[in-house]
């Protein structure tokens, strides 16, 4: 599992990761590989259309963990410049459990290039993503409250 490195800092309140934000997404990450992984409970107040996930919060999954990614694998934080993503298969909000995947694909300087999937609990992907990212150098990022990522000494299992 990675420790959250924002925990402790004051305003912090991400409406991706943060335990504490009471409308946030609640998000846990673990490392496997060169993946970032999430395994998240959707719930009834994320819908868009009766019983389907907003598109909205589908982008917000894939967007948070390409952050994960940056912040674990590169030890550092950034910033999104594009997402696209592909909807394959409407997300229920009554499915127990969707599995979101994230790595890195290529790297230029600052930018950085990675693919993610969303798995539905049959294991068949419904969203397809990529994204372009802009990681800030040490300086900028310790300016942002970032110091480092570990993880903990739990092990990776399906949720």
């Amino acid at each position: 599992k990675i420790k959250n490195p924002y925990l402790h800092k004051e305003g912090y309140n991400c409406f991706g990761c943060c335990p504490d934000n009471p409308i946030g997404l609640h998000m846990e990450f673990f490392e496997d590989g060169d993946d970032v992984i999430s395994f998240w409970h959707p719930q009834e107040h994320y819908q868009g259309w009766v019983g389907v996930m907003h598109g909205g919060i589908v982008a917000s999954l894939v967007d948070e963990t390409f952050g994960w990614v940056v912040t674990r694998k590169l030890q550092t934080a950034g910033m999104t410049s594009k997402l696209e993503i592909r909807y394959k298969h409407p997300l229920s909000v009554n499915d127990s459990q969707y599995t979101i995947r994230a790595r890195i694909t290529n790297r230029r300087a600052h930018l950085v290039f990675m693919s993610a999937t969303i798995e539905n609990a049959k294991g068949e992907v419904c969203v397809e993503a990529e994204s372009v990212y802009y990681a800030f150098d040490e300086e900028k990022a310790k300016e942002m409250g970032f110091s480092h990522c570990d993880v903990e000494n739990e092990q990776l299992l399906s949720m």
